[in-house]
């Protein structure tokens, strides 16, 4: 089922979801497992699962020689939503990348996203590599979001990168993006951030989940601005609850995002990294609360492969 149908049936009431990170290569899937199980009570109608960008490794071939290869450290996204399907009978999303894949690459992965009986997509650009300053696309691939959007979005109409056919099955893909609430890194302004969020949402996508923030009232500002540019899709708030001290330097760092001053004194004033945990539960409890008295359609969690905090969230607010 859609994400939209999913809200839609939920007629006001908010839904809780999350977001995983697929285990690298070599480790069993059923360390995943462990951190879904705890968190199917609060019935997620789906679950994200992220994909990541291929990177670099150097591999010492002796006498001071290294050897560059180009690898994925956590491959098998599309595997682990079939196996998460079949197991928690729950829609999953994968995450779909412009870095690192070409348009064909694309068009493989989509067709087999049909095959499941994957409903949804997640397309986003994707960061620039680690050894690149600016985001570069592959050969042959989408250079921003937008592109991608159009490519499922042709695909849903059984347009394919060399032809039109003429099939009885077609893809259905409902689309998702990302939001900004204190604009993409790259962005000049907020306004202009907007104003590239809108070309997406005209050329196809259907609901919006939103970068963390830790100030709810960033969100709030940022879905009425939105609206105001004429976007009605649903907006979804995306929480991440902190858990260790160096979340103070390497959230903004990395996200470009700023953390409410009581926060961060909070987690200062913490003698352990247990007690930096409770104040993350704590402090993504009430963001939560106030996000679901004010209607949002979904909260949707950033567990980064853990869901102790995430329970404890959910159990308090669910």
């Amino acid at each position: 089922m859609k994400v939209t149908q999913h809200i839609e049936n939920a007629k006001g009431e908010t839904l809780f979801s999350f977001e995983i990170i697929p285990p690298q290569k070599g480790k069993s899937i059923q360390e995943l497992y462990h951190n879904i199980d705890p968190l199917m009570e609060f019935k997620p109608p789906f679950i994200d699962v992220t994909t990541s960008r291929e990177e670099y490794i150097y591999i010492d071939k002796g006498n001071g020689l290294l050897d560059k290869k180009l690898t994925r450290m956590r491959p098998g996204t599309l595997g682990i939503c079939a196996a998460i399907q079949h197991k928690y009978n729950v829609d999953t999303i994968p995450h779909i990348l412009c870095g690192g894949f070409t348009k064909e690459e694309t068009e493989y992965l989509l067709v087999d996203c049909h095959y499941l009986a994957i409903d949804n997509v997640m397309a986003l650009r994707g960061d620039a590599m680690k050894d690149e300053q600016y985001f570069v696309p592959k050969e042959g691939g989408n250079q921003y979001a937008i592109h991608l959007v159009k490519q499922i979005k042709q695909l849903n109409g059984g347009k394919y990168l060399h032809d039109v056919m003429d099939v009885d099955n077609r893809a259905d893909f409902c689309i998702g993006i990302a939001g900004y609430p204190e604009k993409h890194l790259e962005s000049p302004s907020l306004l202009s951030d907007l104003k590239r969020l809108k070309a997406k949402v005209d050329a196809g996508a259907d609901y919006i989940v939103t970068q963390m923030f830790f100030d709810n009232a960033k969100y709030f500002e940022f879905v009425e601005k939105a609206r105001a540019i004429g976007i009605t899709i649903p907006i979804i708030p995306g929480i991440k609850p902190l858990s260790v001290n160096r979340h103070l330097q390497i959230l903004p760092q990395i996200f470009r995002i700023d953390l409410p001053e009581d926060l961060i004194n909070a987690v200062e004033k913490c003698t352990s990294n247990s007690d930096i945990k409770q104040v993350g539960i704590e402090w993504a409890i009430q963001q939560s609360l106030e996000l679901k008295k004010a209607g949002v359609p979904v909260l949707h969690y950033y567990s980064m492969g853990k869901s102790d905090n995430i329970k404890a969230i959910a159990s308090a607010v669910f």
